[in-house]
């Protein structure tokens, strides 16, 4: 069993590799980078750029495309997340004087609360920005404006560190 595994991670590897895949791997990695899994999209797409320049800006639209979906999937998630805790337990939802979950919790809840769809331009940090999707999902937050602004994050973050990488770069 332990061989399967390590030959299915070394296919997917050599499968990701970014000369002969590209830009399908940017978007993949990007994708699952912006799901709960721990994976950072960043060194795909700086290698991808580094290894062809004149890409910039498509690999900066597909890794933007690629994690604002997976942001939309976390946001699907804490969105399904509230519909199951209301059908399995509805004291727990809509309710003020319900049980608050652990401290961390409690903070996502009440920054997302205060600044409602705009706290999703800070979907592209590391460490909270999966789960202010997932709580952004779970307090309801109008979809359309939250896809907006994590859209807006993220597509900032790849052009400010492509385009610093770009300029780093020796000319060729």
């Amino acid at each position: 069993m332990e061989a399967l595994v390590t030959d299915t991670v070394q296919w997917m590897l050599s499968w990701l590799a970014l000369p002969s895949v590209g830009l399908a791997a940017v978007f993949l990695i990007s994708l699952l980078a912006a799901t709960l899994l721990p994976l950072g999209s960043e060194p795909a797409v700086l290698a991808y750029v580094a290894l062809s320049p004149e890409m910039l800006w498509p690999a900066v639209a597909v890794a933007t495309l690629g994690n604002t979906l997976g942001g939309v999937i976390s946001f699907l998630m804490g969105a399904g997340a509230r519909t199951l805790v209301r059908r399995l337990r509805p004291e727990c939802v809509d309710d003020a004087s319900r049980p608050r979950g652990d401290r961390w919790q409690g903070y996502a809840e009440r920054w997302v609360q205060r600044f409602g769809p705009v706290i999703l331009l800070l979907s592209w940090v590391p460490l909270v920005g999966d789960p202010i999707c997932a709580v952004a999902g779970w307090l309801r937050l109008p979809f359309l404006p939250c896809l907006a602004w994590m859209a807006l994050g993220k597509f900032a973050r790849y052009a400010i560190l492509g385009g610093a990488l770009v300029q780093l770069l020796p000319a060729r």
